[in-house]
């Protein structure tokens, strides 16, 4: 665990996630065997960065979480509570239930639809915020990217092909000193036109003035979000799980 400023993990699950078109919330769908939010969850249990972890669960399955916690032995998890009606009511819960945290202290925030965080990835973020108050992790965008406007005679046409090689894609987890994650959030729950989709938006968007730091993320580290990404996701566990075996272990015996 961190010998400095105490490092605390919030696995955010408060959307039922409707793109997925699943009877229950996606993050309770199973990947090999286990829910998606128990993987996700275990990610940062096993990072030796991260000293305690807080769950955010849509509000109707937060005792099914509770019972899954209790049942994989999650030592660091302390608090598994309701989640809110947008993701920034979610981040803003995760802040308040770290209300007894130093201003010194990091919150990572991690969709719990991402289950393949890699815990270099975890440390990484952990490392840049010894330098910066706010981190991103993300990824280039291998696809060209255009912003469109709508056509004379209706649909939409080109408007502009922004430079590819300056645009990334933003994962999970962002990190923050909690000190400028509370400054944003307070401004920015104040604001009755808030519109945000990730937690370092909110940072950009209230606090300009702070930097705000991204790391190298993983093409592994996918959101699962719409029908057929729980099947990519479990090709992905199986190859990342192949390309850590031990040497000399038959490789079948870790991918089936």
């Amino acid at each position: 665990m961190s010998a400095g400023p105490r490092v605390i993990a919030a696995v955010l699950a408060g959307g039922v996630g409707a793109r997925m078109g699943a009877p229950s919330p996606k993050q309770l769908l199973p990947l090999e065997g286990r829910p998606i939010i128990e993987h996700s969850i275990a990610a940062f249990e096993a990072s030796p960065d991260v000293d305690e972890i807080v769950v955010l669960m849509v509000d109707e399955y937060v005792g099914r979480i509770e019972d899954l916690v209790a049942e994989a032995g999650f030592a660091k998890v302390s608090k598994v509570l309701p989640g809110g009606a947008t993701r920034t009511d979610t981040s803003y819960a995760a802040l308040t239930a770290m209300s007894a945290a130093s201003d010194d202290d990091l919150a990572l925030l991690h969709d719990a639809a991402r289950p393949l965080v890699r815990p270099a990835t975890i440390a990484a973020c952990v490392s840049a915020l010894g330098e910066a108050g706010a981190v991103g992790v993300a990824v280039p965008s291998a696809d060209t990217v255009v912003r469109v406007v709508p056509g004379r005679s209706g649909g939409e046409v080109i408007a502009q092909t922004p430079d590819r090689s300056a645009l990334r894609r933003m994962q999970t987890p962002q990190g923050f000193r909690l000190g400028v994650a509370r400054r944003a959030y307070e401004l920015a729950m104040a604001d009755p036109g808030l519109v945000a989709t990730d937690d370092c938006g909110v940072v950009l968007r209230y606090l300009p003035e702070e930097e705000v730091r991204i790391v190298p993320g993983e093409e592994s580290n996918i959101k699962v979000t719409n029908p057929g990404d729980v099947e990519l996701a479990e090709t992905l566990s199986r190859r990342m799980r192949a390309h850590s075996a031990p040497m000399g272990r038959p490789i079948s015996e870790v991918a089936p």
